[in-house]
């Protein structure tokens, strides 16, 4: 698999789709959020945390997936990409300072997403030196 400095996962609370892209390629990995139909939410009141899956577990399967990566873009719809990037930030802060930023998209295809993270980095790299730690 080619080494491609940037990284972008589109995820919800079912699947996250990385794609780690650059100029003209890009290679994907879904991982699947086990038992995940549906979106994880809190019940109020009930005794369990009332998860539709373990979300920890399947965020530390993504952040896993992630760890190759050297520069990343948060998309999805709903919460769970906020979700996310706050486990990170809680349970993974090796990974924090490489989460880029984390942006709303509704239902976007593959192209949509690469051309999106494309554009997002291409600004951003104007401004910063690429250098791999």
């Amino acid at each position: 698999m080619p080494n491609h400095f940037h990284a972008v996962v589109c995820i919800d609370h079912a699947e996250a789709l990385i794609l780690d892209f650059a100029k003209d390629d890009y290679t994907e990995r879904l991982i699947k959020a086990e038992g995940g139909h549906g979106n994880i939410h809190h019940k109020a009141g009930s005794a369990g945390s009332g998860h539709a899956h373990d979300a920890k577990s399947y965020f530390a399967a993504v952040a896993a997936q992630l760890q190759p990566s050297h520069e990343i873009l948060i998309v999805g719809h709903g919460t769970a990409r906020t979700d996310f990037a706050h486990y990170i930030r809680d349970h993974v802060p090796a990974l924090a300072p490489r989460i880029m930023g984390v942006e709303a998209v509704d239902h976007p295809t593959k192209a949509e997403i690469v051309a999106l993270a494309r554009k997002f980095f291409e600004a951003k790299d104007l401004t910063t030196p690429q250098r791999v730690p």
